[in-house]
This record gives structure tokens, sequence and C-alpha cells, in this order.
């Protein structure tokens, strides 16, 4: 049961781009170690959208951006993420205090249960965090922000993660980029949640505080091996013990971007599409989902 509830936090990250993660000190430099992360193809006879499954939070040095994905990329005439350019700092803050941050009713701490507020009260002030003013966020926006910080305190930096580098290629590229959802979007994922499921990301966060990293690491290993099958049992053992989040933050999403890919092949050209690897892996994947419109994707060897 342990491992299945640290696999749920750690799968998160895979779901969801996550751009509001505290600021931390850059990551120190590392040797390069190659990767070759899965890639597919859906195409028809005057389109091609690749999809490639990406990691928000990377350690540097891992080499990815090379061989079939930067062959994929250079031929794209366009790049879609989750949120397209990454939204200003001074958009997000308004939204995360309008969806994330409860300034009346009783504090996180009241809503705990009384045997996890211990370990809570620990955990922010391992992390340097105001009790008073972490107090007023929401379930969802706590438990997420620790396992972030979490990873981050064992070297995983957003600014080494696969989107931070396909957005800056794509705009040296001068490429368009575009979104498929936006940040209030996602936000609203979270605060759509239910208290108890809610409630669940932030108490899973606090006990395994300790073994995201481990976790974390293991996942990455699995996608910079192209491991989709491996990827795949991790986000199943994950989320499945909760309907309700991989309903909300897994099935739907994955649902409405194969919608966006049938219809977008009613459009000549070439389109790179990285969205969060867990949405590229599982019974719930943006592939099974284009095969129950009847649209063919096709892994890419390399």
């Amino acid at each position: 049961m342990l491992t299945k509830l640290l696999r749920r936090t750690t799968a998160l990250a895979l779901l969801l781009a996550a751009p509001f993660a505290f600021a931390q000190d850059p990551a120190p430099t590392a040797p390069t170690k190659d990767a070759d992360p899965a890639l597919w193809v859906v195409k028809d006879a005057d389109t091609t959208i690749y999809l490639f499954g990406t990691v928000h939070l990377l350690k540097p040095g891992l080499s990815w951006f090379d061989e079939a994905v930067k062959k994929a990329f250079d031929e794209s005439g366009e790049l879609v993420t989750e949120l397209g350019s990454p939204p200003d700092p001074a958009t997000v803050q308004p939204l995360m205090m309008k969806y994330g941050v409860s300034m009346t009713g009783p504090s996180l701490t009241e809503k705990l249960p009384e045997a996890k507020r211990a370990a809570f009260a620990k955990a922010l002030a391992d992390f340097g965090l105001p009790q008073n003013v972490i107090d007023r966020f929401d379930p969802w926006l706590a438990g997420t922000q620790l396992s972030m910080l979490a990873l981050v305190k064992a070297g995983y930096d957003p600014k080494s993660g696969v989107e931070e580098a396909l957005h800056g290629a794509a705009a040296a590229a001068k490429k368009p980029i575009s979104g498929l959802e936006t940040i209030e979007q996602q936000f609203g994922f979270f605060d759509s949640l239910s208290e108890p499921a809610q409630m669940l990301v932030l108490t899973e966060a606090v006990d395994k505080l300790d073994s995201a990293a481990a976790e974390f690491d293991k996942l990455v290993g699995e996608w910079a091996e192209g491991d989709a099958e491996g990827l795949a049992v991790m986000m199943n053992v994950g989320l499945r013990s909760s309907p309700e989040l991989s309903k909300v933050l897994l099935a739907d999403r994955n649902a409405r971007w194969a919608d966006w890919i049938k219809t977008r092949l009613d459009k000549p050209g070439v389109v790179f599409l990285a969205v969060g690897a867990g949405h590229l892996a599982g019974s719930d994947s943006v592939q099974a989902m284009l095969a129950k419109r009847s649209v063919k994707s096709e892994r890419i060897a390399y």
C-alpha cells in the first residue's frame, strides 16, 4: 500500500506542468547521460503529429533532445505543449489565490487528520515554509508544492525539464507555440476535486517526502529508457486506487486531447505535440483514446 501511495504522488509530476513551484537555486551541472524516451506518430495523407512524453523536472545532464526526437522536432512546423509558452508569474499568482487559497474557514492544519498534523508542521519547517501562510492553502496546493520541493531538493530542476528545452528551441527556430490547456484550467482541475481527494494529495505527500525522490528516480529512468510499459505500470498503480484523481487528471484530459488530435488531422502540416509522459502510457493513454476514435498511432523505433 505504501508503494501505491508514493507512486500516486510522483505520478502527479508526469500529469501536470506545475509551473507554480517555489523558486530554488539552480542545480549544479552534471555529466551528460544518454536517454532515448519514447516517441509516437499519428499521420494521414497531409498531416503528421508527433507525440512525445515529457518530464517536467529533470536533473541536469540527461541528453534526450537528439536522434529521432530532434529529427521529429526539426521537421515540425509548430510546437504544442500542455500550456504553450510558460505563463507570466504575474498572471499565475492571482489564479493561485483564486483556486488554491482559502482566506476564511478552518485552517489547513485543522482540516488535517490529527495524526498527520505533527508531520505536516515538520515538513513545513524543514522547507522553511511559514505555517501561517501555508495554512490558508487548499490541500491540493500544499500537497503538490511539498512534493515538488522534495524533488527540487533532490536535484530535480524545472529549468532542466523537457518543456524548457522545447520552448527554447521553438523560440529560436521561430516555430509557433500553443497549448492544449491554460494554467487556469490546470488549477481548476485540482480545485474541482472533492475535499477527500484533495486531502489525499496532501497526506500522501507528507507521508512520503523522504521517499519521493528515489521513486521519481525510477520513474525518470523508465522514461529515459523508453519503457512505456514500465511507466504504464507505475501510473496504473499510482492512480487507479483513486478513481477520482485518475478520471480528472488523466482520463478526461486524454480524451479531450485525442479529440484535438483527430480534429487537427484535418489541417495539413507537421506538429510536435509534447505532454506529460504519464498521458502516453496505460489503458487510458492518449493513444488508447485515439484508437477509440479510429485514429492509429505508431511508435517510432530508434
